[in-house]
């Protein structure tokens, strides 16, 4: 699985990497470093990954099944 922030729905409400430090941090302007990318989630953290894609109020995080 992938994890994808869709850069044009992200607005930096920071609730994804508070929430997920082990997979996103975030870059000097307050957004998550992933924004308009994608990173693999490993398989221990799809549960957590789940989670921030469904607390992103913009709902710019999506999970990707390859």
């Amino acid at each position: 699985m992938r994890l994808k922030v869709d850069a044009d729905q992200c607005t930096g409400h920071g609730r994804c990497y508070t929430l997920a430090p082990q997979l996103l941090a975030p870059d000097d302007e307050g957004y998550v470093t992933i924004r308009g990318g994608e990173i693999d989630v490993p398989p221990d953290l799809l549960g957590l990954a789940d989670e921030i894609a469904g607390t992103c109020p913009e709902g710019a995080i999506t999970l990707i099944e390859e």
